[in-house]
């Protein structure tokens, strides 16, 4: 099973990025696919997440309205379309899949590598 992110890079404060988590290796129908980053020196925060089957999203207060996570089943995808970026949204993000709770890392059994968001002022 693989999750494997990317799309990060070095944008302008206000800039877009879309972050994309292709899997494989197994079916996650019954999952939802979530989104989390870290900052350095900071715990690892809940982004936004999204049912794989029914496509129903939650998003952090500090995203809302500015990121849209959305997959796509065919292509075994989600996104992560982030725009409005700000300087404090520099962290490397990462793609789970899990089952339970959508903020709370543990519920997440499986994640992709990371890739990092750097946005400047």
């Amino acid at each position: 099973v693989q999750l494997q992110a990317s799309g990060g890079g070095l944008v302008q404060a206000g800039g877009s990025l879309r972050l994309s988590c292709a899997t494989s290796g197994r079916t996650f129908s019954s999952y939802f696919m979530g989104w989390f980053r870290q900052a350095p020196g900071k715990e690892r925060e809940f982004v936004a997440a999204i049912s794989w089957r029914g496509g129903s999203a939650v998003y952090a207060d500090s995203v809302k309205g500015r990121f849209t996570i959305f997959r796509d089943t065919a292509k075994n995808t989600a996104y992560l379309q982030m725009n409005s970026l700000k300087p404090e949204d520099t962290a490397v993000y990462y793609c789970a899949a899990g089952s339970g709770t959508y903020g709370n890392p543990k519920s997440y059994g499986y994640w992709g590598q990371g890739t990092l968001v750097t946005v400047s002022s």
